[in-house]
């Protein structure tokens, strides 16, 4: 009888999407522990600058040269995906964490791999088999049933919620677009091939970009007075300043670095809405670090959501 043969680079695109998660469930623990110390205007400056410099060097070891190869085309598309994904998109996330809070803005962000499984169905011409959608269901529905597993809080007026919403909308849609983008930068559906550029010369030029992008983002919240910054820098600071570089230094290897590089991985070997899917697990990886760390009970609803959402990518693994 004929041993089966399995073709193991087939879930490297699932692989990829699994790990970003994870890297990103780092991250979040590292910015954490990192804006107690330093705020949070400091941290995201240390954190892009400190990851163009990984990722440069990165690219000179493993590519021999600095500056990245790639066609005009292709350079504005990254472009475009790192002011939208990771400058517009990151600014509107963490503006809908002050405005409703993490939990509620971290549901509003399930909704991405949706968004993400439609742009690549309009812009990359991606379909996905009905076990596919299935599972995409399944893993939202799952990781949305962890994340509103705490009670509800007050979150503020009318107003300030349907703000806080819309930003969380449109956090999920940049990051969705975002990853669509960067896509399209590498070359896929409209170059050969032997033309498209690795995740790690595509993650580079986007990041450059994303950090032009933050200045008129920082410049323009400055300018609307003190006001907004006390509220984005309202968490209380303790702990050393040299710890709080050192946690977002870490932070920054861990996200801007390797997850970016990662997710960019993921959306070159598997359909955009799987890879996103996979990329969005991070609610369900933080449970444990949650019993750890804060001492957490975790309810039967929290398992059970994160059973379902296991499922879902499970069925996920098997169109690879």
């Amino acid at each position: 009888m004929q041993a089966m043969e399995i073709d193991f680079g087939a879930f490297t695109g699932h692989a990829a999407g699994i790990t970003t998660a994870l890297l990103w469930t780092a991250t979040s623990l590292f910015f954490a522990a990192g804006g107690r110390r330093l705020g949070t205007t400091v941290l995201n400056s240390i954190r892009i600058i400190f990851a163009i410099g990984l990722l440069a060097t990165t690219h000179r070891l493993l590519n021999g040269y600095w500056i990245p190869h790639a066609q005009s085309e292709q350079v504005v598309y990254l472009a475009i995906s790192g002011l939208i994904g990771l400058s517009i998109g990151d600014q509107a996330l963490f503006t809908a964490f002050v405005e409703i809070g993490p939990r509620l803005s971290l549901l509003v962000m399930t909704t991405s791999p949706i968004w993400a499984m439609l742009f690549g169905w309009l812009a990359l011409s991606e379909t996905l088999p009905a076990t596919a959608l299935l599972g995409i269901g399944l893993t939202v529905a799952g990781v949305g049933w962890v994340v509103l597993e705490r009670p509800k809080v007050t979150t503020g007026n009318f107003p300030r919620r349907i703000r806080g919403y819309v930003f969380a909308l449109i956090g999920a849609m940049c990051q969705a677009g975002g990853l669509m983008l960067s896509k399209k930068g590498m070359g896929h559906g409209w170059l050969e091939a032997d033309q498209h550029i690795p995740p790690l010369t595509a993650t580079l030029i986007r990041m450059c970009f994303a950090a032009i992008g933050m200045v008129p983002i920082i410049i323009i919240y400055q300018s609307r007075g003190r006001r907004r910054t006390k509220n984005v820098d309202a968490f209380p600071r303790s702990g050393s300043k040299y710890a709080g570089v050192l946690f977002a230094c870490c932070g920054a290897v861990v996200g801007p670095f390797l997850g970016v590089w990662m997710s960019l991985v993921a959306s070159d070997r598997a359909p955009l809405g799987i890879a996103q899917t996979l990329c969005s697990l991070t609610p369900l990886f933080i449970l444990p670090f949650a019993v750890l760390i804060h001492k957490e009970k975790l309810s039967m609803r929290a398992i059970g959501g994160a059973v379902v959402a296991v499922l879902g990518s499970g069925l996920l693994f098997l169109q690879a």
